[in-house]
Formats: C-alpha cells, structure tokens, sequence
C-alpha cells in the first residue's frame, strides 16, 4: 500500500493547503489553472509543504498527462519519453524534483521543449533558485516561494486524512486526543509528507484494549503516548548548505545587532541544533567588530576568548561559552564606525587613480634611497612630546580624507571621537601654517 501523504495528494487546487497566496481566489496560480494559460514555473521551499501537491493538483485541474521525474536521478532517456508523449498528447506537465541539480547535458535538452510549449516544467527545490539555479532555465520560468504551514493548515490534513474513507483513515474511525495532534502538528514542524505518513504509522500501530475478546473495537483512540512512539524527532531544515542555513545566520546576526537578547539566543540554538560550529564562531567573530567593534573593544575579546573555548571543547559544552558572548554582545552599546570607516577607504582606493605614498613615508633601508629622496624629512613621532608631531601621512590627492566617523555610542567610543578630532584639527592647523 502506498504512503498516506502519497494517497491524499490533492487532484485539484481546492484539496492543496496553505499557500493561498499562490492558489487561493484570484492569486497567480489560479488564475493562471482558471484560464488554462499556464506557465513554466519554479517552485521553492522546505520539504513537505505543497510543491508536489501544486503540480499535482495543476495537473488533475487542466486535465494534462503529468509526469514525474528526478533531475539527480533520471537522465536524457526519460526526458525523451516525456517529450514524446508531449508530440502525441499535445502538453505535458513535468514535475523536476530537485531541479537544482540539473546538468547542462539534461539542461539544453530541456529548454526547447519548453520555447515550444510541448513541456510546461514545474520545477521544485529546497534551494534558492536565484544562486542554485542556472539562468537559462530561470529566465523561462516564473518562480514561487512556497511559505511554511501553519498549524492550522496541518490540523486541516490531519482531518481530511482522518475523514476520507477513499484514499485516507476513514474506515478507522480515529479519535486522536488533543495532546497527540498537538504533539503530531508540533513534531511535523510543518512538513506535511512527515505528518500524514507518521499519522499512518500511529493508526495502524496502535491497538486498543477490549474487555470482551468477542468485542469489535469501534473506534482507535491515540493518546499523547502513542503518537509519541509513531513520530520520529521534529524535523528542522537545518542543511548547513541549503538556503534555510544562511537565512538563520542572517537572523542570528540581525539579532545581535538590534540587542535583540532571546530572538539572538533563540537563533543560536537552531544553530546549534544543525551542528555547524564553524560557521556559528566564525559569524559570532564577525559580529563582534562588525557591530559592536570600537563601542566595546573588551566584549569583543571576551568574544574571540569565548569562540576558543567552543572551539575547544565542541559540543554540547560549547553552547555555554557561546551562550556568553551571544547575550553579552546583544546588549552590547553598538558601532559600526570600524567597518564604515574602512568601506570608504576601499572604496577611494578601487575607484580613484593610485595615490603614491609620500615620498617622507617610503622605505629608506636600502642604499641609494637618500638619492632618490625616499625617507628624506621624516619626522620620528617619539623624539616629541607625547610621541606626536605633524606631519604629512596621506597622499597628496587625499589629504581631506575623512574616513573615521565615531558614533559616540559608549564612554569608549566618545574617547576614540575626542582623540580623533584634536589630533585631525592639530595636524591641519600645524600643515597649514608650514605652508
């Protein structure tokens, strides 16, 4: 017998559910079925939230052959066999699971068939098609994010599979208690394929206890307890090269950056979950002189200190120190006036013509430096008062350079921005009355 989530695959738009933002009432999708002026199209998400579903039931809606194939596991050969029945049937829809992993060879085989209509592709992929997809075939495609599944819309499968006595548990008369669909709903953590099929495994599994041997059972009562037996650990998309991975550490560092204590910790516990301690410290340090940088030098060290001792010790310990640095650095004062300041400076040098070093500035150890004036009129800094004199150190062309621009944001900030703009307004004054 086939899988439950594989019985209860919508055969019309109606069955899919969520996503009404593409196929409810007047949204793209429906108005493109209602029409039949379909189009190929790209299809992206977590697993088990509709995209076979869609396909599925845009086939079963415009009435088209619709075929399903791998783009990792099925070759030239069967994209011919789809081709062919598109010439004898006039259009066929083709379902690519994993359309990411598409080759050239399969690729160029593909594209004519879609200018001409024969094909009408629905591409589906975890990934996100504007960096795991080739231009080629995005740009004869529209393309849809599919949002995850609430946990009213998995209640609402988890009933029909329950009700329809054709293709669900009908037959079964199953009564789940509320704590087990709470906890069927929780675990599935919106993908429905994982929902429907460990709903399956708890019906079929699960036997009731009758007083009388002779007595037919009625109905099947699941309990928390048994549901708990039937389901396997709450799925995560935490696939530290899919989309989903680098969407976390956006938000872990967003987090951070607006104080955000608990969104930053929880951020880093899903981290933490897909066990990528590399990119989690890596990030962690990033952060520190990204945004905190000149605010708080000290909470940026205690960070560098923290990330080695995760490091070190690996996990599990190594959620404490990260825990440390992580709420630390969320209420840390903020600044981001380090890396502002270099940006500009990048930017002067990739976009201006090459500024020479000053010819006080250049390498004097060598003979023959005196003669080309190389290392002439340096002033040495500690022959002064307090190690400081004014002297030219900028090229010619960029002697207004302004690059450092101090927030002001903590006491050590403001320090920095006092020492800043007294030693600039001493050397300016002190050149322009040389000259």
């Amino acid at each position: 017998m086939k899988p439950l989530a594989y019985r209860m695959r919508p055969q019309n738009l109606d069955q899919v559910v969520g996503q009404k933002h593409l196929i409810g009432p007047g949204k793209i999708i429906r108005r493109m079925v209602e029409v039949h002026l379909l189009s190929s199209m790209i299809l992206y998400g977590p697993p088990g939230i509709g995209k076979t579903s869609i396909a599925s039931a845009i086939a079963g809606s415009t009435k088209y052959a619709f075929r399903k194939l791998n783009a990792a596991t099925d070759g030239k050969k069967q994209l011919k066999q789809v081709a062919e029945e598109a010439k004898m049937s006039g259009t066929v829809i083709l379902l690519l699971d994993e359309i990411h992993r598409l080759d050239k060879t399969k690729q160029d085989y593909l594209l004519p068939l879609l200018e001409s209509g024969q094909v009408i592709l629905i591409g589906a992929t975890t990934e996100n098609p504007y960096i795991a997809i080739s231009p080629a075939i995005r740009s004869r495609c529209q393309i849809f994010e599919l949002k995850p599944l609430s946990a009213k819309d998995a209640e609402q499968a988890i009933m029909r599979a329950l009700n329809d006595k054709e293709n669900g548990l009908g037959n079964y008369n199953v009564e789940l208690t509320d704590e087990a669909k709470k906890l069927l709903i929780d675990k599935g953590n919106g993908d429905l394929r994982s929902t429907l099929n460990a709903l399956e495994l708890a019906v079929l599994s699960t036997k009731q206890e009758l007083e009388d041997e002779n007595e037919k059972a009625d109905h099947i009562l699941i309990s928390e307890a048994e549901m708990t037996n039937s389901i396997q650990m709450k799925n995560h998309a935490f696939d530290a090269k899919a989309d989903g991975h680098y969407d976390l550490i956006s938000a872990f560092q967003k987090s951070i950056r607006g104080s955000d204590t608990d969104a930053a910790l929880h951020y880093l516990a899903c981290l933490i979950e897909s066990g990528d301690l590399i990119s989690i410290c890596r990030r962690l340090t990033v952060i520190a002189y990204e945004d905190i940088g000149l605010a708080n030098p000290a909470a940026c060290q205690r960070a560098v200190i923290a990330i080695n001792a995760a490091q070190k010790i690996g996990f599990p310990e190594a959620r404490i120190p990260l825990a440390n640095a992580v709420i630390e650095l969320a209420l840390s004062p903020k600044s981001n006036s380090a890396i502002s300041a270099i940006d500009e400076a990048l930017s002067d040098v990739r976009n201006n013509p090459f500024s020479p070093v000053p010819n006080n500035l250049k390498d004097a150890h060598y003979k023959g430096a005196k003669k080309l004036n190389h290392g002439n009129n340096y002033i040495y800094p500690h022959d002064f008062p307090n190690d400081w004199v004014a002297q030219q150190y900028l090229p010619d062309q960029l002697m207004n350079a302004n690059y450092f621009k101090p927030k002001g944001n903590s006491k050590i900030e403001r320090g920095f921005k006092t020492n800043y703009t007294n030693l600039k307004k001493l050397q300016r004054d002190n050149l322009n009355g040389r000259n």
